[in-house]
């Protein structure tokens, strides 16, 4: 599953430092769910509904293997470019 995205040199290190692979990433900017941060960026995270959408487009076997990885995040800026990604550690604020 490879979807469309840019990432900035901050998420490429960040993704380095935090061990997500760019398999995760992808599957976030298909199938995340999307928050907005109030700076005119977009918050990407797997919610109930997203990890159901992931699971029926990659099959239970392969969800098993990114299931520790489910807690990740990207924020998303103008254009479509990955700023950052992490791992949530607290609910995301839906604004």
């Amino acid at each position: 599953m490879q979807s469309e995205f840019n990432l900035s040199q901050h998420a490429r290190v960040r993704m380095q430092q935090r061990g997500i692979p760019p398999s995760v990433i992808s599957l976030l900017v298909a199938f995340g769910a999307t928050a907005y941060d109030g700076r005119g960026s977009r918050i990407r995270y797997f919610d109930k509904r997203a990890r159901n959408r992931v699971r029926m487009a990659i099959g239970e076997a392969q969800m098993r293997q990114f299931d520790n990885l489910l807690n990740s995040y990207a924020v998303v800026a103008c254009g479509d470019v990955v700023v950052t990604v992490g791992h949530r550690l607290r609910p995301v604020q839906r604004r």
